[in-house]
């Protein structure tokens, strides 16, 4: 596929990714990475009262990946973290809204990936 035929959402959140950058003393902060296609970021979240206050992103990736990335950041700004495990393959390609191949549906999931282990992270730090 071309950057010519992605849809123009796509191509904002890709040129202009929103929440990206950095919070001073996140709550919890990951990193992965793709090393099939080398995309790789780093999420850091701010909660507070099992809701998602704050979201920052950095790294580098490809046009679905960064604007999954960003459209992610804005859906769970201010979600519970249990709406947020619920999220699923099937809700990150409605907001991408464009249809995906099996490899480019990796770069799409990335962001979901890490947003769910920084969670699962906060949570196992919070118990223990």
């Amino acid at each position: 596929m071309s950057l010519d035929i992605y849809r123009e959402a796509i191509l904002d959140h890709y040129k202009y990714p929103h929440n990206r950058g950095h919070i001073k003393n996140p709550d919890v902060k990951i990193h992965d990475s793709n090393p099939l296609c080398g995309d790789s970021f780093t999420f850091e979240l701010k909660i507070d009262n099992k809701q998602i206050k704050d979201v920052k992103f950095s790294g580098e990736g490809c046009a679905i990946s960064t604007a999954s990335a960003s459209m992610l950041s804005e859906r769970i700004k201010g979600l519970a973290l249990e709406k947020i495990k619920n999220l699923d393959k099937d809700d990150i390609l409605k907001m991408l809204d464009i249809e995906l191949g099996h490899m480019r549906i990796k770069c799409a999931m990335l962001p979901l990936k890490i947003v769910k282990l920084a969670i699962y992270k906060f949570i196992n730090k919070k118990e223990k």
